[in-house]
């Protein structure tokens, strides 16, 4: 009798759960709720064009060192919400770029744009973009033509790509975890070429940095890992040559996935602008980062991990950052040198003298992702310093994640500090191209203040 009786009770918690999965999926053990799917796509260019990250190169790249990718995660919730995670060997995804992105995704799949994230791993050996750094490199007409046929090329790869992943979702179950990497160093603080001999000596470095390798495993209904998601506050420049790679992210998502083949590994980079990998300069330095993130992953993968419950918030706004303009004998007198900054100088002159207006603030993006009942996610776009990482974990929360160069990078964003410090962190406008000198002194705590309302908005 007891034994028919569970026979049928499995029969009826089996025809409730596929009429409705959401309302059942906390009561049925072993119901994991979520859905997921992956999707992967290589982005390598096929013909010439200049990398972006270094001023000082001199022509295109020649060569790759490993495929640069794009990835996308596709997440479902209990309740059939849905987000997707873009992440790309890129320096960052341009305004336009992540507009047209997003448009797509929407008309397409009906994803609003605050469910869709997307992630740079700011490799400084990858391709220029369109309408992004266009004053770092001498760029004639023909060159321009191909960044723009390639920038098509990706956003239209990024969308279809995003697209896969949206119809491979599948039941899956997700959980977070949270190691750690040291190779970061605050490189405003400390001078490069006295880290190592500090290091063997055991001094301290200085400067704030936030060393956290947090991110989440994704499981299928088998409980095999089919994704990891992870990030790091650091600079990807150990590399400065003339072939495309990831730098050490793409060596650390190549390492993951050798490990635990099938596996796909996708990097955010975290609020990096002020932290650079020390020492640097060798494939050899390169893959031992690589290594030591794929190990601090694999490790905390190792110890017991929080899952996460299957409910997902998100929000999205953006910023009228204000910034002060560039004066007329500012810009003069930079015009007469060389190098990246005589041409912006020189461009913004032209336009002046052609009437363009300039606008004196920045529609700056802020997303927040709220995963489970208390897994918090702030992507911040621009070149974000250390500083930002640290304040959202005072507060929004302990373990909150902090993605950089996400959803468009215009220029370095400072906190407080490195504004009153100035130095290149502090805008570095004349790599970028904005018409500004500085922003106003307050972006901080606008910035700060955003993502507080966001939080509380999904809370």
């Amino acid at each position: 009798m007891c034994r028919r009786r569970s026979i049928l009770w499995l029969v009826i918690c089996a025809a409730i759960s596929a009429t409705w999965p959401g309302e059942v999926s906390a009561q049925i053990p072993g119901w994991k709720g979520w859905k997921a799917g992956i999707a992967q796509s290589v982005i390598t260019p096929e013909e010439p064009l200049w990398a972006a990250g270094y001023a000082a190169r001199q022509r295109p790249a020649d060569g790759k060192m490993h495929d640069l990718r794009l990835k996308a995660l596709a997440l479902e919730a209990a309740d059939g919400q849905r987000a997707v995670l873009i992440t790309a060997d890129v320096l960052g995804f341009p305004r336009g770029s992540a507009a047209r992105i997003c448009e797509v995704l929407e008309e397409r799949h009906g994803l609003r744009r605050d469910r869709i994230m997307l992630a740079a791993s700011h490799t400084h050996s990858g391709p220029v973009l369109e309408d992004a750094l266009y004053d770092i490199y001498p760029l004639d007409e023909n060159q321009k033509a191909a960044i723009s046929r390639y920038t098509r090329r990706l956003e239209t790869i990024a969308a279809e790509t995003a697209g896969r992943a949206l119809e491979a979702l599948r039941p899956a179950s997700l959980a977070v975890f949270e190691g750690s990497a040291d190779f970061a160093v605050n490189r405003r603080n400390n001078a490069e070429a006295e880290v190592p001999a500090s290091r063997a000596a055991g001094k301290p470095l200085h400067g704030p940095v936030n060393h956290r390798v947090p991110g989440m495993s994704v499981r299928d209904s088998q409980d095999k890992p089919i994704a990891v998601v992870f990030g790091y506050a650091c600079h990807a420049t150990v590399l400065d040559g003339y072939s495309w790679s990831g730098d050490y992210p793409g060596f650390a998502q190549l390492e993951l996935e050798s490990r635990i083949p099938g596996m796909t590994a996708m990097f955010f980079a975290g609020c990096g602008a002020d932290q650079n990998p020390i020492p640097r300069r060798s494939v050899e330095l390169c893959e031992r980062y690589g290594k030591q993130l794929a190990d601090a992953v694999m490790e905390a993968m190792a110890r017991p991990t929080r899952t996460l419950e299957p409910t997902l918030k998100t929000a999205f706004s953006t910023l009228e950052l204000k910034y002060e303009l560039p004066a007329e004998a500012t810009l003069r007198r930079m015009a007469e040198g060389t190098g990246y900054t005589a041409r912006w100088a020189q461009r913004l002159l032209a336009e002046r003298e052609s009437g363009v207006a300039w606008p004196d603030a920045y529609p700056y993006p802020v997303q927040v992702w709220k995963l489970g009942a208390d897994q918090y996610w702030v992507a911040l776009g621009g070149e974000v310093v250390v500083d930002y990482a640290n304040r959202l974990q005072e507060r929004i929360a302990p373990g909150v994640w902090v993605a950089g160069y996400a959803n468009d990078v215009m220029a370095y964003i400072p906190s407080r500090r490195v504004w009153e410090e100035g130095g290149y962190e502090s805008g570095a406008f004349a790599v970028y191209g904005l018409p500004a000198e500085r922003w106003q002194p307050e972006i901080e705590d606008r910035i700060l203040a955003e993502v507080e309302r966001l939080a509380d908005a999904l809370r």
